[in-house]
């Protein structure tokens, strides 16, 4: 079933010339409104046009009165058929609207298959959102785990076959939310718990962490790779050589009682499946407070001097001579931990920078492309012997991006936008400053504007050229200013409108962020002039 739109404008000298044509789709979450932009750069004042739309053949053929046409493909959603198609011209593009029956992320189109027959769909959970725990679970399902370079599919390690989720960095937050930081709360169990955490902190061979965007490989995994020595500390107790990873989180009994974190003493989780666990009610009060590194004279002096207990510092909740004896017991590069999470480097704020650590790229030895990270302290040797590789840079097998490759779909756009929406979430603004994780110059302002928005864009189609099936992907539309170069972004300025919006902050490896711009100025291209400037800031989209 075909309709039609017909609307006169002024004649224009010059015909337009179909094969520069460019189209983008836009469709809004929870509407039901399809917004095809359509440019060419060359245009001035379209001539009189007529719109024909067919929806059995997913395409909409713009023709115009000298004759040309230009044919674009209807992505696939549900159109209304007997709905008008609505056309406007503006001075650099035209702009169609199409009626849904349903909007593109209803409920009920996403259980439709509007795809073809023949075509093979991959295993819909792998889909986005990406899930660490989904991941870990198809790892560990397999015999044997090899990661790829994406580039030119060099075997980068050795056979993994461990896997667990990077325990909490942010050890410190995690301790004083069950304890506190006062007296009153064993707070002195708090800073225990943390460096002795720092103390069993270390990647080991065999075992693979993962993160929200990268996998932890120690460097003993490697092939073909060769670090320096760490210099100073070199020996290790045995909590550190073994292959435990340890986490924070309650006991099991806990979690199903419900019992207050501040009246219990957390567990340290071994392995993921055998453990031992501290009693979260002691009968006896001064074991209690035997953990917490203080004594009963301690309180009582503290409260009775009325010198606000719950104000205390940390390291007032306990002796010097047990903090003395605790720091004692770390190697030099354990008590760089307790100064700034180290994390996977991708998109780190200011509680995760430390001035001792310092961040090498990790490239592939055979292609030399960017595909992970490590920190490293006053030499070149990984601080906590492990390598972060991005999954958006690797694959979990050959061919690289194939069905059975679980990172296949990750890209550095899409993990940027994710983390970007969950920052936005949390820190309840839509400003973001990215800057040099190594030199702290900002590099990029980004304004959220919608994030849930679907887009598709491309090239019209020739008269003879078959219809091209496509599908719309869901974006994060947004702008950004660039200062790759030197050139746009004034540090002063940009302090300013960091300071006056309150814009959060993220530290990415500058690389990473050159490809970043790169992906957002694509997409900028993909608009007609009117659309690509707002308040000195250039529009643009991240797939999501």
């Amino acid at each position: 079933m075909s309709s039609s739109s017909e609307i006169v404008f002024p004649a224009s000298t010059e015909n337009p010339n179909s094969s520069k044509w460019r189209f983008t789709w836009e469709a809004q979450s929870h509407t039901s409104t399809l917004r095809l932009i359509l440019f060419n750069s060359n245009i001035k004042s379209c001539t009189e046009i007529t719109v024909n739309l067919s929806v059995e053949k997913s395409l909409l053929t713009v023709c115009f009165v000298e004759g040309d046409s230009v044919r674009v493909p209807v992505p696939r959603v549900l159109i209304d058929p007997e709905a008008p198609v609505h056309c406007r011209v503006f001075d650099d593009h035209v702009e169609v609207k199409l009626s849904l029956l349903l909007p593109v992320d209803h409920p009920l189109i996403s259980g439709l298959d509007l795809s073809e027959p023949e075509e093979e769909k991959p295993d819909s959970d792998t889909f986005f959102p990406f899930s660490v725990n989904y991941e870990i679970k198809k790892l560990s399902a397999m015999e044997e785990v090899h990661f790829y370079c994406r580039s030119c599919s060099t075997k980068l390690t050795k056979g993994i076959r461990l896997f667990n989720e990077m325990p909490s960095v942010d050890w410190q937050d995690v301790a004083d939310n069950w304890f506190g930081t006062c007296c009153c709360s064993f707070g002195g169990i708090s800073e225990q718990l943390v460096m002795q955490f720092a103390k069993s902190y270390s990647c080991t061979t065999g075992v693979c962490l993962i993160t929200g965007a990268s996998v932890i490989i120690c460097k003993e995994d490697l092939v073909g790779c060769e670090f320096p020595e760490l210099k100073g500390d070199q020996t290790y107790d045995s909590q550190v050589n073994s292959a435990k990873v340890t986490s924070l989180r309650p006991c099991p009994e806990e979690e199903n009682n419900g019992v207050k974190p501040n009246n219990e003493v957390v567990k340290m989780m071994i392995d993921g499946d055998s453990s031992t666990c501290i009693p979260s009610k002691l009968k006896d009060e001064d074991k209690m407070k035997s953990l917490a590194g203080i004594s009963s004279e301690a309180n009582c002096d503290t409260k009775s001097h009325n010198t606000g207990c719950c104000t205390n510092n940390l390291s007032e909740s306990f002796s010097k001579e047990k903090e003395y004896e605790l720091n004692t017991e770390l190697l030099d590069k354990q008590k760089i931990f307790l100064k700034g999470c180290l994390g996977d480097a991708f998109m780190l704020r200011h509680s995760n920078l430390s001035k001792d650590v310092k961040w090498i790229e990790f490239l592939c030895p055979k292609c030399s492309s960017l595909i992970g990270a490590y920190p490293c302290s006053s030499d070149k040797a990984p601080l906590d012997d492990g390598v972060r590789l991005y999954k958006f840079n690797i694959s979990t097998c050959l061919p690289v991006r194939g069905l059975n490759d679980l990172f296949r779909e990750y890209t550095l756009e899409r993990m940027f936008s994710r983390q970007l929406l969950e920052a936005a979430q949390d820190e309840l603004t839509f400003r973001t400053v990215v800057r040099d994780i190594h030199t702290k110059r900002a590099l990029s302002q980004i304004v959220l504007l919608n994030p849930n928005a679907w887009c598709y864009s491309g090239y019209c189609m020739h008269n003879m050229e078959p219809v091209t099936k496509i599908n719309m992907y869901p974006v994060v539309k947004l702008l950004f200013s660039a200062n790759i170069n030197d050139t746009e972004l004034e540090p002063r300025n940009v302090e300013e409108w960091v300071a006056k919006n309150q814009a959060d902050e993220v530290f990415m490896l500058p690389s990473q962020v050159k490809e970043l711009i790169t992906n957002l100025e694509m997409a900028n291209t993909m608009l007609p002039p009117s659309h690509m400037l707002l308040q000195g800031f250039s529009m643009s989209s991240l797939k999501r």
